[in-house]
């Protein structure tokens, strides 16, 4: 039953931070031109949002986890 209580966990920390953080941003670094022995990158933002229904679900998913492991320890 551990297993269960590690993923409840793991669930309700995800479901806070996604409820804190709504939009996760990350950089991507690409190529525009490669012409011989030149090479243009780019770095580019990309922006990707978190409804906060799915950080809700995740710590209500991860609280029954935890509590259910409980009961059968």
């Amino acid at each position: 039953m551990k297993g269960l209580m590690l993923v409840g966990v793991l669930l309700i920390v995800a479901g806070l931070a996604g409820l804190t953080w709504p939009v996760i941003s990350y950089t991507r670094t690409e190529k525009v031109v490669d012409i011989g022995p030149v090479e243009v990158t780019a770095d580019k933002t990309r922006h990707v949002p978190v409804p906060p229904l799915v950080g809700g679900l995740a710590v209500a998913a991860g609280l029954i986890l935890v509590v259910s492991s409980r009961r059968h320890a």
